[in-house]
């Protein structure tokens, strides 16, 4: 029985272990928050059992910190004070840049799109949160309908969905004249269904 327990106690102190550096691996800052959290919390357990109470210590800040920071996170997942949205022109060549950048992942998402700055009636917008340049929307308009050509978001805010800001609280789409927003039907992972839009055959739609 004892050898039972301490095996027990082994496999409770590697996972926890393990976990904690697979949480470092990740590039979305909600999971990477969750998981160190959990991994944590195993920790703790196991140095409590062990009797070790500075690592004790240190795991339970640790948690803290990462039950401060998931809570601030959820909290702004949907708050429009936490993104901006900027529209740009087709061709900025800042847009141009992060286009560049992310291209390989942006093909893994919309396998489809074709991006023609030169061509009329398009419309790009940058979704910033503080300095930082989190999400891309491509439209283009077509009469009163937007045609969705790019909704990107990078790796790093994928677990909030900041396009939602575009569709629903920037204003910009009724600016421009627009009353109705269609994505895309090849679209990898699309979260429309979440913030109002309604099936329709392969693609989605929103009606301002």
């Amino acid at each position: 029985m004892t050898w039972l327990a301490g095996h027990w106690l082994d496999l409770l102190g590697w996972g926890g272990s393990a976990l904690l550096v697979f949480s470092l691996l990740q590039t979305r800052v909600l999971r990477f928050r969750v998981l160190n959290l959990v991994a944590c919390v195993i920790l703790v357990v196991f140095n409590g059992l062990i009797a070790v109470w500075p690592m004790v210590g240190m795991n339970l800040v640790l948690s803290g910190i990462n039950l401060w920071f998931i809570v601030g996170m959820l909290r702004d997942r949907h708050r429009a004070a936490a993104f901006e949205v900027v529209e740009v022109s087709p061709a900025d060549e800042y847009l141009r840049y992060v286009l560049r950048v992310h291209e390989h992942d942006i093909l893994t998402f919309q396998p489809d799109l074709l991006w023609d700055p030169g061509l009329p009636d398009q419309h790009a917008f940058l979704v910033i949160h503080g300095a930082e340049t989190v999400g891309v929307v491509l439209l283009r308009k077509e009469g009163t309908v937007g045609r969705v050509l790019l909704d990107y978001v990078t790796p790093r805010f994928r677990d909030f969905s900041p396009g939602e800001f575009v569709w629903r609280r920037s204003g910009l789409l009724r600016d421009l004249g627009l009353r109705t927003v269609v994505t895309p039907p090849q679209m990898v992972a699309a979260y429309y269904d979440r913030i109002g839009f309604t099936p329709r055959g392969d693609s989605y739609v929103l009606e301002l």
